[in-house]
């Protein structure tokens, strides 16, 4: 393993400059290069699976047990492919706003660069991410018109807590399942290697996320924090709701809409979900940030 980020010297001495000078110190010792970390070349082993069972969608249901070990391997690689794909749609955007967001700030500060040197992260997360949804032969799945559009919307418009905030429940939200995808030994070792890359990259980038949340946030008042709270609840429902393309059953071979209507019942699917968030619900609320109106988006993901 070889870092390929220098780190840079600043001057900058304010509390954000020490935090994000830690940050690029860890991306200068602690960086990963997929084109060359990953095992491209090895073919698929179809004997492996994509993501632990326990994370698939139809995991504990009566479909499930129906499925022979080759179909429940081809889900877990449909539906890891379709994560993939969604972390795609939305590292874009997540770079869009981080761009802006330092759009004619000072560039020798440490915060600048950090935030450049994230996106550039990010752009390799979303390269490494569509090799691995192509090597485990799935199509190109994208998130429904609608999340797309409101997407479009939501990095044009978005900033301050609403944006990082909405960038941290997205990382979150992977990084637990990933941590569980990397140590299983019934997932395919290619898969293996690109959640590593992802959790130990993403948890600085985590970090900085929570870092300016309760900077931003900082003095905010009432009417403020309850429309940011909506906004960033309804952007965390469509990236959840988004992660797993209906598509998936079909291409794997199952009944689309029986596997859909046992999915969504799915109790235990969505315990994991909760469970999985149960620290990221504790920072928001610690950040005011788990109003009524936002709990009704939180519950209808499953996030709590």
């Amino acid at each position: 393993m070889a870092s390929s980020t220098v780190r840079p010297s600043t001057q900058d001495h304010s509390p954000e400059g020490d935090i994000a000078r830690r940050l690029l110190d860890s991306a200068a010792v602690l960086a990963y290069d997929p084109a060359t970390e990953v095992d491209w070349e090895t073919p698929l082993d179809r004997n492996c699976h994509g993501a632990s069972p326990e994370w698939s969608t139809l995991y504990g249901t009566a479909y499930w047990q129906e499925l022979t070990d080759e179909q429940r391997k081809e889900l877990t690689r449909q539906e890891a492919a379709s994560v993939a794909s969604t972390g795609i749609w939305f590292e874009m955007i997540l770079q869009q706003m981080v761009l802006r967001d330092v759009y004619a700030k000072d560039p020798t500060s440490a915060e600048v660069q950090w935030a450049l040197t994230e996106i550039a992260e990010e752009c390799r997360h979303s390269i490494m991410f569509a090799r691995g949804a192509q090597k485990l032969g799935a199509p190109a799945y994208r998130p429904h018109r609608l999340a797309v559009e409101l997407g479009r919307v939501f990095k044009s418009v978005a900033f301050g807590e609403a944006a990082y905030a909405a960038i941290l429940v997205a990382e979150e939200v992977l990084d637990v399942m990933q941590r569980d995808w990397m140590r299983d030994e019934r997932v395919a070792p290619f898969v293996r290697t690109i959640n590593n890359i992802h959790v130990v990259e993403e948890s600085r980038h985590m970090k900085f996320a929570r870092d300016q949340t309760r900077k931003r946030l900082a003095g905010a008042g009432r009417v403020r924090r309850q429309i940011n709270a909506l906004v960033i609840a309804i952007a965390s429902y469509v990236i959840v709701t988004s992660m797993v393309n209906r598509k998936v059953y079909a291409t794997a071979g199952l009944d689309e809409e029986r596997a859909l209507a046992e999915a969504k019942a799915n109790e235990h699917h969505k315990s994991m979900m909760r469970s999985s968030c149960a620290g990221l619900m504790e920072f928001l609320a610690s950040c005011r940030l788990l109003t009524r109106p936002a709990l009704v988006f939180y519950k209808r993901a499953h996030l709590i």
